[in-house]
């Protein structure tokens, strides 16, 4: 006799704790809404959203989380940080196209400038941001 039920659902894994400390500690903005586009605001900004793969508990986004706030220190004051709660990670992944999640997502003001996926070294992050953001600059697509 064959089993018909259907498979059990993947559960649902929690972010690691690293990601609330970017805004409980670091101040970065929390996007909680699939409206939440504060990159639109000021176009002249230039932002970069941590999207940390809600519910897929994927190790690589506590590695993220650490680098980032080294990245826009490393960077600063050219990046506007923020994180995506999960309905505006929905939102921007339908901007973006799907890609590997943890991923930094760089905007400004209309414009998706770049993404970076999952972890990287260092310097590919600085060489891989700055491509982003000086393509954006000279009106290249990135």
């Amino acid at each position: 006799m064959t089993d018909l039920a259907p498979p059990l659902a993947k559960p649902r894994l929690p972010l690691p704790p690293l990601v609330d400390l970017l805004t409980d500690v670091h101040g970065y903005l929390r996007l909680d809404h699939v409206d939440d586009r504060p990159w639109l605001d000021d176009p002249a900004k230039d932002w970069v959203v941590f999207l940390p793969g809600h519910g897929k508990g994927n190790a690589e986004t506590a590695d993220v989380a650490v680098i980032l706030p080294e990245l826009v220190r490393a960077l600063h004051p050219r990046l506007t940080p923020a994180v995506a709660g999960e309905a505006a990670e929905r939102a921007i992944l339908a901007l973006t196209g799907m890609m590997s999640l943890p991923a930094l997502v760089f905007l400004r003001g209309d414009r998706l400038l770049g993404t970076i996926p999952r972890v990287r070294d260092w310097d590919d992050y600085l060489q891989r941001i700055g491509e982003i953001l000086e393509g954006a600059s000279e009106g290249g697509a990135a």
